[in-house]
């Protein structure tokens, strides 16, 4: 699975460079006589928010998302112990929000700004739209994905084996309810661990296109009052979407070091944006047209993508799997933790 770990970070990386080389210069060629409100501002209070983001944010990202991974240490958080599907419920409840109340709608005022052209953005829900194929979007990659590197496997398991390791022969008569036949020990377990892997790495790109957008836009802001509350919702809203992401990473079995870059990725990829943010701030228009587009299609691409995977890859997965399904009290936990997740993150929308 190595070429696989590193073929997918490589694209994750390259997707993450494409999204800042666009929003870069088209932020700094403004082209709209739109102001920004100059009332709230205040650089050097601003900054001392940003530094105390940038600290809060990696701390929390960082704990999130190993959490899961050091479920030897911390047996409760084991994938095969209760309480982990009732977390992993609440960080999907988490990361279904973010795609819902504050990226989507986001991307709709991005692209019906006053500072952009009517025509053809206020003619036309863009914002849905994108959303829409970018959900399709990721539908098509984790199919073809899966399909592909199951191919991939089975023939290297197959050449590897002669066929015939990993193969049990049983036999069933329809009186006594057991038939002849082979069956792979392997396939079932491989199957799973190969989505489990697809999954982590497409919801970690969901996850950092719009965690480098929201980090620039923190980075430039150079209102106090416009920060503050961003503090305590990004480190809330990140330290459970990295124990979901965790939670994934930890059922694909990576190798450490592919463990390691994927959580280094996730924890670093907001607070960079921030300093980004924070170096770009003196000619940064947040009121460019062409950036606000920019921004706009970024963001409903990403709450595509996280809206899919919260509730096809977290959410259906786990709620449709046996355990869960011969469990009436542990259905009962995760459907409230799903609640409490989705309910704590829209809230916060009320200020940030």
């Amino acid at each position: 699975m190595m070429n696989f770990e590193s073929y997918s970070h490589g694209w994750i990386c390259k997707i993450v460079f494409l999204a800042f080389i666009l929003l870069f210069p088209t932020a700094v060629l403004g082209d709209c006589t739109c102001e920004s409100d100059e009332e709230d501002r205040n650089k050097t209070l601003a900054l001392k928010y940003k530094l105390a983001a940038i600290a809060s944010i990696l701390v929390a990202s960082a704990i999130g998302v190993c959490l899961p991974v050091l479920s030897k240490t911390i047996p409760a958080l084991s994938p095969d112990r209760n309480f982990f599907f009732i977390i992993k419920a609440f960080a999907a409840g988490v990361i279904l929000s973010t795609g819902f109340i504050h990226v989507l709608p986001d991307a709709f005022d991005n692209l019906t700004s006053p500072c952009i052209n009517p025509h053809p953005w206020s003619d036309f829900p863009f914002a849905g739209f994108v959303a829409m194929v970018s959900a399709i979007g990721t539908l098509m990659v984790d199919t073809y994905a899966t399909s592909y590197y199951r191919k991939k496997s089975s023939g290297k398991t197959q050449v590897a084996s002669g066929g015939e390791e990993g193969v049990v022969p049983v036999h069933t008569h329809a009186t006594h309810g057991h038939a002849h036949g082979s069956v792979s020990t392997e396939d079932n377990t491989g199957e799973t661990l190969l989505r489990h892997r697809v999954i982590s790495q497409v919801l970690e790109l969901g996850i950092i296109v719009h965690s480098v957008i929201i980090g620039i836009a923190v980075g430039t802001s150079e209102s106090p009052k416009t920060i503050k509350p961003l503090i305590a919702a990004l480190t809330f809203h990140q330290f459970f979407e990295g124990i979901g992401l965790g939670g994934c990473i930890t059922q694909a079995k990576f190798k450490s070091r592919a463990v390691a870059i994927m959580a280094l990725f996730f924890s670093l990829t907001t607070p960079l944006g921030i300093v980004i943010g924070i170096g770009i701030s003196n000619i940064y228009s947040d009121t460019s047209s062409t950036a606000l587009i920019v921004e706009g299609i970024f963001n409903s691409a990403s709450a595509g993508i996280l809206i899919y995977m919260a509730l096809v890859d977290l959410l259906s997965a786990d709620f449709m799997s046996p355990k869960m399904q011969s469990n009436g009290k542990l259905q009962l936990g995760a459907n409230v933790s799903l609640l409490l997740g989705a309910g704590c993150m829209s809230l916060l929308a009320k200020w940030a």
